[in-house]
């Protein structure tokens, strides 16, 4: 056998090898990934953010007129509540991003944060702790699917697991403090429908999150009710600088180059 026939067979017998090997994995050259998982700055970026959020707590507490939400008038009688995201605001998934096989799907998420111990965003808890001392409630508005799963009777097992996840993250909470998509008829994806519950009976000074959907409705390319139109990066731009006087003031975002509303519109 010549040595070029040789080196056919070889690039066939590789190339077949690779046509069966399992559904990849996130790329270790992710950067994205990568800095979240490893980076200093990463780490220090958040707990900047949260001790900008506790500097800024005190006034926001004393102020009765005040509210985070544009559209929430005559809020004087209200008690004072913060709305977090979960999931890259509370919580890192950054290991499961790594490691899970592609395609991704809820179930996959869920499972994995059933099976593991959380890892706490950096300034989380001390923020959330002093927050709870001076009198605000804690809510937690997450996009995690309520759904049914095989073999457990819990109509939505979802939330346990991110209660867990808060608890384990440093703070107590409870499910009437933890709202999922889907754990209601009229709670989609779209959490504008779940901060107007909280808007009831509350006056809502921060929100704190790592999406501009966490902030500001209809971002998203596909759009979820009452949003009709489909967003595009020129509408969430012109969104962004519409709400400039909140970011930091009242609005707290976290980096989160790895997944959300961002990747919709690319």
């Amino acid at each position: 056998m010549t040595i070029r026939l040789a080196t056919v067979f070889i690039m066939i017998a590789f190339v077949s090898a690779c046509s069966t090997a399992p559904v990849a994995r996130a790329p270790e050259n992710d950067l994205g990934l990568l800095w979240v998982k490893y980076a200093a700055e990463y780490k220090s970026i958040a707990t900047q953010v949260y001790k900008q959020a506790e500097l800024a707590l005190p006034d926001f507490v004393a102020n009765k007129g005040w509210s985070a939400l544009p559209w929430q008038h005559d809020v004087e009688h209200l008690p004072p509540a913060i709305i977090f995201d979960v999931d890259e605001t509370v919580v890192s998934n950054v290991d499961f991003q790594l490691t899970f096989e592609r395609p991704f799907d809820n179930w996959k998420l869920d499972h994995w944060t059933r099976s593991r111990p959380s890892d706490p965003i950096p300034g989380f808890a001390d923020f959330a702790l002093a927050a709870r001392e001076a009198g605000v409630a804690l809510f937690f508005v997450t996009n995690r699917p309520c759904e049914t799963v095989d073999g457990i009777v819990d109509p939505c097992p979802q939330e346990k697991s991110t209660l867990d996840d808060i608890i384990e993250a440093g703070i107590e909470t409870d499910r009437d403090h933890v709202m999922l998509a889907y754990e209601r008829e009229d709670w989609g994806k779209e959490k504008l429908v779940r901060r107007r519950h909280i808007a009831k009976t509350h006056r809502v000074i921060m929100l704190v999150g790592d999406d501009l959907g966490d902030f500001i409705p209809c971002v998203r390319e596909k759009p979820a009710g009452p949003c009709s139109e489909a967003a595009t990066a020129a509408s969430r731009e012109r969104l962004r600088q519409k709400h400039a006087k909140y970011w930091g003031h009242g609005w707290y975002i976290l980096p989160n180059p790895m997944h959300g509303s961002w990747t919709t519109v690319l």
